[in-house]
């Protein structure tokens, strides 16, 4: 493996979205509207199914979970993105760096877990209704919600102790509008093919996976709802719609962003801004508008809050 002279690296000057002030503008209003409108909504998802005991269903539970994981995931790039429309430089620490680089998998791959969990309860829920209230019992919830912050931070360590190992010595400046793995390999002077090959593998692989296998899971559980009743039907194949719509929006962008060579495509950015920005804030709002009790429920919140 051949290295250069290396310098300690103490900062990264990220390049930006667009350097149109146009589309920045644009940019910008988008993503406050998004903020402003769409993130109280995951918020107020979460207060309305802690507070109705009728929500109590492992279902609710983890569209709760789902609604968090969102509005925290949110949290990472924004609010940085929306304050460097006004920056000339936009510097990040080194360590600012990983830390984002960190949160920002810990999250991704913690609502990829969560999109799984959901596939099983249904699962459970349509083929074995019976045995539904034995297994998906709350002890069991709780399990997997640890499985899942587990296994997420076992595989964001792996992320930031692959970049910690690279040697720094030309140019700092990352060409996005967030720290990710790919640019940053990309800055390191020695062969990477190794540490690609292993993050594509940690990354790609795992989303290709998890996405091929809960298509399968919904195609499954789509056929074996040919035979149920009309009514129990419809409301069990909404459902799946919804969680297929989801995982589509969830998955696509980062199938497209970690399953191929780190190399830069003029649609890497636009991808990336609907991956960590708009679709997240989206998702469990999707969820809610096609779910009548989450719906009838949050009415009720909502009157009796304008009530007092």
């Amino acid at each position: 493996m051949e290295i250069r002279n290396s310098t300690v690296m103490t900062e990264f000057v990220l390049i930006g979205l667009t350097q149109s002030r146009e589309i920045q503008l644009l940019v910008f209003i988008l993503v406050l509207f998004f903020y402003i409108i769409i993130l109280p909504g995951n918020f107020l998802i979460i207060l309305t199914i802690i507070s109705d005991p009728g929500l109590s269903a492992p279902l609710y539970f983890f569209l709760r979970n789902l609604a968090f994981l969102d509005a925290s995931y949110s949290f990472i790039v924004a609010p940085r993105m929306l304050a460097d429309f006004f920056s000339e430089k936009k510097v990040i620490s080194y360590s600012g760096c990983l830390t984002q680089l960190f949160f920002l998998h810990f999250l991704g791959v913690g609502e990829m877990f969560l999109l799984v969990f959901m596939a099983f309860d249904r699962y459970i829920a349509i083929c074995r209704p019976l045995h539904y209230s034995a297994i998906m019992k709350p002890s069991v919830c709780y399990v997997l919600m640890l499985a899942l912050f587990l296994g997420s931070f076992a595989h964001s360590f792996v992320q930031v102790a692959l970049i910690l190992n690279l040697p720094f010595c030309g140019s700092n400046r990352l060409d996005n509008f967030f720290c990710d793995a790919p640019q940053i390999i990309m800055l390191a002077c020695t062969d990477t093919f190794v540490v690609e090959l292993l993050i594509v593998s940690n990354n790609g692989l795992l989303t290709l996976l998890c996405f091929l296998g809960l298509l399968t899971s919904y195609a499954v559980l789509l056929f074996h709802l040919r035979g149920h009743s009309s009514e129990g039907k419809n409301k069990a194949v909404s459902t799946c719609t919804t969680h297929v719509i989801i995982v589509f929006l969830m998955f696509g962008p980062a199938i497209f962003i970690y399953t191929r060579p780190f190399i830069f495509f003029s649609a890497d950015k636009v991808v990336s801004l609907f991956h960590t920005v708009i679709f997240p804030l989206l998702n469990p709002v999707i969820y809610t508008l096609r779910n009548q009790e989450v719906k009838a429920s949050m009415k009720r919140l909502i009157l009796h809050r304008a009530a007092n």
